[in-house]
């Protein structure tokens, strides 16, 4: 068994698989979630239950938070029962979820005057990715500490990549959602037109998959979409949330995205008609003939 032990916030679609892989790794995992019942698979996997975050983090060496939107990660770790109400001296405490670079840097400044190491570490990769432990991580914080943690990041992902002090990971993740943005809205229109333009879709994605269009949007989400299968390895309703901070960090950078704007336009389209809780391949049911 090894010594340290883990907790982690949040059992969502991409906790629950990343908690999965760090128990086969045989860590001891503590959890807690807002709604407990998102937590029975991997409770029935041999996780631990906590109350609430301050009982996870008091019970931890490590405690890994992956929540919805920046307004849980600040209630997760300053709420009367958040991390660092449970946390002490020696902890390190990271933050998975696609959240804003100011609190991220928030969050280390705190974390430093309690001699807590904090590290932002933002992942790509999706449900699969998660399920696998073949996400790819992006890291802000102390580079000595994102090495002491390599092993237990091994658990979750094949890439593990630190781009700089508090903050810097979070500007990576907004990188890879202005990417996404153009591969998603790039893989909607795609198929929109071969069905217009009466190609079998199937074939269409397998050769374009062998050329310069090949991505892993196409790769990952075309199939969803032939199934009908619009369950989400993301929320449609987080990627407005990514998009919307990518494109605020955009504007404190003086630089205008009018490509990342229009893929936040059409996905908030969809949350505003109630869709918000589709996958986000589910952007093609806003076109005719979806």
């Amino acid at each position: 068994m090894i010594a340290m032990k883990i907790g982690f916030v949040g059992t969502g679609v991409m906790g629950t698989g990343i908690i999965n892989n760090l128990l086969k790794a045989h860590y001891e995992v503590t959890v807690f979630n807002r709604t407990k019942a998102h937590a029975d698979q991997v409770l029935a996997n041999g996780a631990h239950w906590a109350d609430s975050a301050q009982a996870v983090a008091a019970a931890t060496d490590v405690t890994f938070t992956m929540v919805g939107f920046p307004a849980d990660v600040e209630a997760t770790y300053y709420g009367d029962h958040g991390i660092f109400a449970g946390a002490s001296a020696g902890q390190i405490v990271i933050d998975m979820t696609t959240s804003t670079p100011s609190l991220a840097q928030k969050i280390a400044q705190t974390a430093t005057a309690h001699d807590i190491q904090a590290l932002d570490a933002p992942v790509s990769g999706g449900d699969v990715g998660a399920t696998n432990g073949t996400l790819t991580m992006m890291i802000g914080g102390d580079e000595a500490t994102v090495t002491q943690l390599t092993p237990i990041f091994k658990t979750m992902a094949n890439a593990i990549n630190y781009f700089g002090a508090a903050g810097m990971g979070q500007h990576a993740k907004m990188a890879n959602q202005i990417m996404i943005a153009g591969t998603m809205t790039g893989l909607t229109e795609m198929l929109v037109y071969a069905k217009a333009a009466g190609l079998d879709l199937q074939q269409t994605i397998t050769t374009i998959s062998g050329g310069a269009g090949a991505n892993w949007s196409m790769s990952n989400y075309g199939p969803r979409i032939l199934a009908g299968d619009y369950t989400p390895g993301f929320f449609i309703k987080h990627f407005v949330k990514d998009l919307r901070i990518a494109l605020a960090e955009a504007d404190k950078l003086n630089i205008d995205l009018p490509a990342t704007q229009e893929a936040k336009r059409l996905y908030q389209v969809l949350v505003d008609n109630g869709h918000g809780d589709l996958g986000t391949q589910g952007l093609i049911t806003s076109y005719t003939g979806w």
